[in-house]
């Protein structure tokens, strides 16, 4: 009985031994994104670009040796974001975060993570407050609200309003978005551009995403005898807005939609095709577009494919999945996960335009924020989102509502 009892305590042993070289073999990174509530849809849809360049950092022999394992955060709102980025940091023991996604989210949560020292990289927020707060361990890969609101008036200028055939000055511009860190970000921002570019802007109207009625915003809009309109919004609002003014009969000459709300296409079939048929949209890159631009991704499509058996619902996993993977390899390079190494090797990447599946390039200035950072135009044409400005990345031309 002995021999045997001695025997099982060194198998029992011997397994705690094999259990803990798995563990240590392991390195815990955070997916901190809305998994649920009203913005679930593209939080979702975030954390899935960053799954999959998990899954290739995996299979090319993981970080340092080891493998990363993602450990998941619902940051449902700015509350829970908060509680989940320390439940994460303290009880996950992750050695950096990866999200978030909403503008709110992340300035909530990167502050938990500033204040604990660990670092914080923001693949999808776009308010220019996520890193216009000096903070050490933030570092952000995606364009911001600044780049969108740069877009849409150079559009206006460059291609829309000789399509309306009037000058850019005569236009009468309308801009409405929804009024949390993100919208009054980019409308700032709009507003800003349109000033120093001598548009004439009537009218800036902001509300609160989770409105269930924009009949009277329709209206005010159409009385004013709006040119062009530009939004700002998440899914829920672009879908009450087109919808709304299609049925009071608001049809401007252009509409530029801004963010992942005018760029997924349940937004597209939830209006109908007919709906959405020439509206415009400044958003991170999608996937119509000239790939010799964006080598690598058709590759990511079909890893994605495989992965969740449908194709991508927006450029946001794209992105996710672009800057997730660079900042992964480049820890791969360094010697061990403490915070400090960690920021050091983000603060050497250095990656050209034209040569990641998202075309612009990687190079973290001042903020931390990534200053090769850059978005695009895209025009919903034939049920499709088809990239029409710059001319460097269009597959189509950029053409008017009728």
């Amino acid at each position: 009985m002995r021999v045997l009892a001695r025997a099982l305590a060194a198998a029992l042993t011997l397994g705690a031994a094999v259990q803990t070289t798995a563990r240590a073999a392991d390195v815990k990174f955070g997916a901190l994104f809305p998994f649920s509530g009203q913005l679930a849809l593209l939080g979702e849809e975030s954390a899935r670009g960053v799954e999959i360049a998990v899954d290739e950092i995996n299979a090319a022999g993981g970080v340092q040796g080891q493998k990363v394992v993602l450990a998941r955060g619902d940051a449902v709102d700015n509350n829970q974001a908060i509680g989940e980025a320390r439940r994460l940091i303290s009880l996950e023991k992750v050695v950096a975060i990866f999200g978030s996604y909403s503008s709110a989210r992340s300035i909530a949560a990167s502050q938990v993570a500033e204040l604990s020292g660990i670092p914080y990289f923001e693949l999808g927020a776009v308010a220019e407050e996520v890193t216009g707060r000096g903070l050490q361990y933030l570092y952000r890969t995606n364009p911001t609200a600044e780049d969108m609101a740069k877009l849409a008036v150079e559009m206006i200028v460059k291609k829309v309003a000789a399509g309306l055939g009037k000058k850019p000055e005569d236009l009468k511009i309308g801009i409405i978005y929804e009024d949390s860190s993100y919208g009054t970000s980019v409308a700032g921002f709009q507003k800003k551009f349109a000033a120093q570019a001598k548009l004439n802007v009537v009218t800036a109207q902001g509300y609160p995403a989770s409105t269930v009625d924009m009949s009277s915003l329709v209206l005010d809009l159409k009385g004013r005898g709006i040119d062009v309109l530009l939004q700002t919004s998440y899914q829920n609002d672009s879908v009450l807005f087109l919808q709304q003014a299609n049925e009071a009969g608001f049809k401007p000459g252009a509409i530029i939609g801004g963010g992942g709300g005018y760029s997924m296409q349940p937004t597209a079939d939830a209006v109908g095709h007919k709906v959405i048929e020439g509206v415009l949209d400044t958003d991170f890159t999608q996937y119509l577009v000239n790939t010799q631009y964006t080598p690598g991704i058709e590759n990511f499509v079909a890893a994605y494919q495989k992965k969740y058996g449908s194709a991508p619902r927006s450029g946001h996993s794209l992105n996710n999945y672009v800057g997730a993977k660079l900042i992964l390899q480049a820890i791969g390079n360094a010697k061990g996960f403490e915070p400090d190494t960690i920021v050091k090797v983000a603060q050497g990447i250095d990656v050209k335009d034209g040569v990641t599946a998202v075309g612009y390039g990687f190079k973290f200035g001042k903020n931390n924020q990534n200053e090769r950072a850059a978005m695009m135009g895209m025009q919903w044409q034939g049920g499709k989102l088809v990239t029409v400005y710059p001319d460097s990345a269009a597959v189509a031309p950029m053409e008017m509502r009728k």
